[in-house]
């Protein structure tokens, strides 16, 4: 069976290295502003290194150009064009039809991904794009797997099929939102969503025997968050898509931390891989305790399997783990003493669980004693004060740079 290829985000050059790390086979991120995450942490120089360093090993990087732009955006965008095809990114991704134009002008070596953004639902859709110069679409995630399964049955054999199987779900059409942009004048379609939908609302109606006298609607503590959903999670649906043939696996989430994306790129790349190696025994179970691990909301399954599934709000509306944060990144190692950056508080008698690349198991430890980098004095405790903080610590297993370091919460 055909492998999809394993699609991660990359919010900064080193996310994209733990991305690469724990075992995408592309990433894909923003340009510095005509993307619909202008506050990622990815500048042109961070685009370039982040290419360089891909295709050094290996890989692929997308990069975004997916605003709905205004006509006054066009000259960047044709400068932002230019400069991914001298930079030879693997694909841009692009939303707007005004966009695809110019990208087929400014770079036509350079192949087009078509956005979710573009609510592409049908095949009709996708052949659309294709006879206008789409090498992949990127579907919608309103779709359920008949309606995917009929798009890769007829659409043109060589136009690529990109689908979400991972992240956050948008309260808008394919993420087409314009909630934002009313309630804070911050626009979803031009890459700077303030995210009203994850905010707590109060409703209250007006009472029919006092004109304009507004009363509350009564609701618990979990009933304000009305428009925030729970984040998709497919793990147990990866043997379906395989054998449907989609091309690339995309997880959401420029925006998330290195822990999030070792955690659940991992679990993905070995869910993906062992499938394919042995698919009589696939065991999804295993790799959903892994995920489960991460910051995240209430995970949903949306609508691949049931277009009437209800079990899509998140009535807390907040990102939580009650049992696990992140720990810490491996900057050098040795048998006797190894340095770690620091994430999150650590005290001597912590349980810390140390995330192998391409490995689902992880190893179990407790911190026995730590060290002052800069002086070598042991410590208690130490709490992250500046960035690049870092303390050290023995590891029972040998590791490498950039392997990341969960830390289980004490009750």
């Amino acid at each position: 069976m055909k492998k999809p290829e394993l699609l991660a985000p990359a919010g900064s050059f080193e996310k994209a290295k733990i991305a690469f790390l724990y075992g995408a086979d592309a990433v894909y991120a923003g340009t510095s502003s005509l993307s619909l995450r202008t506050r990622a942490e990815m500048q042109d120089n961070n685009l370039k290194d982040t290419i360089e360093y891909a295709h050094r090993i290996g890989k692929k990087v997308y990069t975004a150009i997916n605003i709905y732009a205004w006509d006054d955006s066009y000259e960047e965008i044709r400068n932002q064009a230019k400069m991914l095809s001298q930079m030879q990114v693997d694909g841009i991704i692009v939303a707007d039809g005004g966009v695809v134009d110019v990208i087929r002008e400014e770079a036509p070596n350079i192949p087009v991904h078509i956005s979710t953004q573009a609510n592409t639902v049908s095949y009709h859709a996708a052949n659309f794009w294709h006879k206008n110069g789409a090498k992949r679409v990127i579907l919608g995630r309103e779709l359920n797997k008949e309606q995917i399964r009929s798009i890769m049955e007829n659409k043109p054999e060589d136009l690529e099929i990109e689908m979400f199987i991972h992240g956050a779900i948008c309260f808008g059409y394919s993420g087409r939102c314009f909630l934002s942009d009313f309630l804070a004048g911050r626009s979803a379609n031009l890459g700077d969503c303030a995210q009203s939908c994850r905010w707590a609302y109060n409703v209250y109606v007006e009472e029919n025997n006092n004109p304009g006298e507004l009363m509350p609607v009564e609701h618990d503590d979990k009933g304000t968050y009305i428009f925030s959903s729970k984040d998709m999670c497919l793990i147990r649906e990866i043997p379906e898509i395989v054998q449907m043939g989609v091309d690339s696996l995309k997880i959401e989430g420029r925006l998330k931390t290195e822990y999030y994306l070792a955690s659940v790129v991992n679990a993905y790349r070995n869910a993906i891989d062992d499938y394919c190696k042995d698919p009589e025994h696939y065991d999804y179970t295993k790799y959903r305790r892994e995920l489960e691990k991460t910051k995240t909301r209430g995970l949903t399954t949306f609508y691949f399997n049931d277009r009437n599934n209800q079990d899509i709000q998140e009535l807390d509306g907040k990102q939580y783990n009650l049992e696990y944060e992140f720990g810490g990144k491996v900057l050098t190692y040795t048998p006797e003493l190894t340095t770690i950056e620091i994430r999150n508080k650590l005290s001597v008698g912590d349980t810390m669980e140390l995330i192998i690349p391409n490995q689902i198991e992880v190893v179990e430890f407790q911190i026995e004693a730590l060290y002052n980098t800069e002086t070598g004095e042991s410590v208690d405790t130490v709490n992250p004060g500046k960035a690049g903080q870092s303390i050290q610590m023995k590891l029972p297993v040998k590791a490498e740079k950039d392997w990341i370091l969960r830390r289980k919460k004490t009750k």
